[in-house]
């Protein structure tokens, strides 16, 4: 019995090891004086001014940022609806081909979505010749198409585990049904949208694959960019670049978790005050 938790120990921090050395041996080389990656020349932050200066890189990170944010809205708000759909009515026509349609891409490869986007913008292209050209709106797209599933299941997850009665009280007095969903059902579910956001934006930010697919000249994001430079030799700017992902991702889940964890205070002291209100 004294053995086991040294054994779990151990196993976590080689688990904790693996995946966070990398990523610290290569936030320390971003530092480095010399244009080799892995050999250590000296501590330096010319990566970083040269890094802000290159106009290539800042134009691929603000396109990035826009196509994560607009698709990362979008598919909130289509998750969002598919969740509270498939959560609170279990039994309507078409059910099990929605939620198929729904969870396809969940479990299909990225690169059969990416061909299948494709083919899909060509054959409009000639349908009806629109998209002109592959670009931002095509990769927006298919980012909604993509993200929307994981929002769709956290989502659909929350509303599952909350207690309907809520709803039904508003109702018994005197709530219509729009109103329940804005006063009650959202307010509840409000931290699994925002997971459900971050996690959109998160893979839209980073995807290359269907990105690759749907893309076209002049719209090179960042993660394509990167993947360019990466075959030619790994570079201390790559390190740079790849190091403020890191610190804005983490920055980015930091806060949440702080939102999240305060709006979960606040409804639990609004709970104990309405119980010893009713006392």
């Amino acid at each position: 019995m004294k053995r086991r938790p040294v054994f779990l120990i151990t196993m976590l921090a080689f688990g904790f090891a693996f995946f966070y050395i990398p990523i610290l041996s290569m936030i320390v080389y971003s530092f480095n004086e010399s244009r080799l990656a892995t050999v250590w020349g000296g501590f330096s932050t010319k990566w970083y001014v040269s890094l802000f200066s290159n106009r290539q890189v800042l134009a691929a990170l603000v396109l990035s940022l826009k196509i994560a944010f607009i698709s990362a809205s979008i598919a909130t708000i289509l998750g969002t609806m598919a969740g509270i759909a498939l959560a609170r009515f279990r039994a309507f026509r078409g059910r099990v081909m929605f939620s198929g349609l729904v969870t396809a891409p969940l479990i299909m490869p990225e690169v059969i979505t990416g061909i299948s986007s494709l083919m899909f913008f060509i054959m409009l292209a000639e349908w009806i010749g629109w998209p002109a050209q592959r670009g931002f709106t095509t990769v927006t797209l298919a980012h909604i198409t993509f993200s929307m599933v994981f929002v769709t299941t956290v989502v659909q997850a929350r509303m599952i585990q909350a207690d309907r009665a809520i709803e039904e009280a508003a109702m018994d007095l005197g709530s219509r049904p729009w109103q329940v969903l804005f006063d009650v059902t959202l307010p509840v579910i409000f931290p699994a949208i925002l997971s459900g956001w971050l996690l959109a934006f998160t893979i839209s930010l980073d995807d290359v694959v269907i990105t690759s697919f749907t893309t076209g000249p002049g719209s090179t994001t960042l993660p394509l960019l990167i993947w360019s430079k990466v075959k030619l030799g790994v570079t201390p700017d790559i390190n740079a670049l790849a190091t403020l992902m890191v610190l804005v991702v983490g920055a980015g889940v930091l806060i949440a978790g702080i939102v999240m964890n305060r709006a979960a205070a606040r409804a639990s002291a609004d709970a104990r005050l309405a119980y010893r209100a009713n006392e």
